[in-house]
């Protein structure tokens, strides 16, 4: 294993995208800003189920539906239907965190490849990219659309690597999400968590190779990794 990765590749929702958002468009449909955190976690809950007993569906399609379960017993301001398009449409409206854009920039000038590779669709990485002006940066970016399972199942990381042209573990996967880590490690990748919360690791997944608390520590710490220091 190379002791530098040559594709960076980074999940997009919440690891680039500053999701917070969503809350005020519950609040502005009428609903309680706490359950964009319960709607997100059951989107994911039933496609990682589904990617578990072998299947798939597009990420817009669970959410949505599941949307529309979260919403029933709720005194909404307009309609359900609306109410549902209001909350999805706002995943083309997210801003990249802070720390994103010089990290990014950063990787970029050490020499790396950057892509992306969501469970959701190319266009909310495509439009997140090109609002922040920063879309040229990446050669690709990868959806599980396009691979045979939703992350972490192995077969989309497989999928990433083949796209890429590179074995697994010239990749290195960027996420706040352990459960991604986890399954990108057990893959063959290596791994960046990206912890902005002060949060506790699981120990029952696999540990990261890098954790940081802003990107921009990423390449830093990859360019010391190539360089350690010498040692008598």
């Amino acid at each position: 294993m190379n002791s530098t990765p040559s594709v960076i590749v980074f999940d997009v929702n919440e690891t680039l995208s500053d999701m917070s958002p969503l809350s005020a468009r519950f609040v502005e449909i009428g609903a309680p800003a706490h359950l964009a955190r319960v709607w997100f976690a059951s989107l994911l809950r039933d496609g990682f189920a589904l990617a578990a007993a072998g299947g798939t569906a597009q990420f817009s399609m669970i959410g949505s539906e599941i949307l529309r379960g979260v919403l029933r017993d709720v005194d909404l301001t307009r309609s359900l239907d609306d109410s549902v398009r209001h909350v999805m449409d706002g995943f083309e409206t997210l801003c990249l965190h802070p720390d994103i854009a010089d990290g990014i920039r950063d990787l970029k000038s050490a020499g790396l490849r950057l892509v992306t590779f969501s469970n959701g669709s190319a266009q909310v990485a495509e439009s997140l990219l090109t609002r922040a002006g920063l879309r040229g940066e990446f050669e690709a970016l990868l959806t599980v659309e396009d691979a045979p399972a939703w992350k972490p199942v192995r077969a989309a990381y497989d999928y990433a690597a083949d796209v890429c042209g590179v074995k697994p573990g010239d990749l290195l996967l960027v996420a706040v999400h352990p459960w991604d880590i986890h399954g990108a490690a057990q893959a063959g990748l290596r791994t960046a968590w990206l912890n902005r919360a002060d949060e506790i690791y699981p120990s029952f997944f696999a540990a990261p190779d890098h954790t940081i608390t802003a990107l921009g520590e990423l390449a830093t710490q990859l360019a010391r990794d190539s360089h350690p220091a010498h040692r008598p």
